[in-house]
């Protein structure tokens, strides 16, 4: 009888000392990362749930808290959906945040230059050919009067002056095709159309409007422009008008 009652007093003993080993406190360390990258999380808030226990990890993600097994670890960052963890003897606590919004990795966005940029670097970068296309007026105003500039006469007449204004005219030619490339854009007509590929191209060379329309042309008409001209491009899509020919400068050099 002692004997039974000596066993008993040892399995109580027995299960008293692992359910305390159980519930003894210790202190864990964990690391946050982010779910979708990868990467360590700092500035996570860490809670125990049951002791209130609570601490923030450090720039490389890494916690550590005092725990129990069964204990609830919630972590918590603002931007990240909030997280549980039941501990159960780990050695160390994983975990991983969702964040709560899209992850869009940073891109470097370089803005293209507009119209009027390039034309003012233009200008800037052929200063001397401005100079001599546009010789100013030909009288002049001294001590002694009016008269006649003869500089400006000079330019007009000479074969420098002649070479700037067509180089000035190249220039100016560039900018109004700048401008119509920076208002009707592939885009924009892919979008209005449906069009792609080769067909978006040949309907962009063959209604490429004029740069007076485009300057003069809200935003909504240079869409019905373009959704009129589909209309005729449907027709016959495999049409290809021939290109405008140049404007030919018919100025004789003496």
């Amino acid at each position: 009888m002692k004997f039974l009652h000596y066993l008993i007093l040892f399995s109580f003993l027995l299960t008293t000392g692992i359910a305390l080993r159980a519930q003894t406190t210790q202190a864990i360390q964990g690391i946050v990362f982010d779910k979708a990258t990868g990467q360590r999380i700092g500035s996570v808030f860490i809670k125990n749930a049951k002791s209130k226990a609570n601490t923030y990890n450090n720039v490389r993600g890494e916690f550590g808290i005092p725990v129990t097994a069964g204990d609830t670890i919630i972590a918590a960052k603002e931007g990240f959906s909030s997280d549980t963890l039941v501990y159960q003897d780990q050695r160390v606590l994983l975990v991983y945040l969702q964040r709560s919004s899209i992850y869009i990795a940073q891109v470097d966005v370089f803005a293209r230059k507009s119209p009027e940029e390039i034309l003012a670097q233009r200008r800037k970068d052929y200063n001397k050919a401005y100079k001599l296309a546009d010789p100013g007026s030909i009288f002049s105003v001294g001590p002694s009067g009016a008269g006649i500039s003869i500089g400006s006469i000079f330019n007009m007449l000479s074969k420098e002056g002649k070479n700037a204004r067509r180089f000035t005219k190249v220039i100016q030619r560039e900018y109004e095709d700048n401008v119509v490339d920076s208002k009707f854009t592939p885009d924009l007509v892919q979008n209005l159309t449906g069009l792609s590929g080769q067909k978006l191209r040949v309907y962009m060379s063959n209604f490429r409007p004029s740069y007076a329309f485009v300057m003069m042309a809200t935003q909504y008409e240079l869409s019905a422009y373009i959704r009129s001209k589909y209309e005729i491009f449907k027709l016959n899509p495999n049409l290809r008008y021939l290109p405008k020919l140049p404007d030919l400068d018919l100025e004789v050099n003496n």
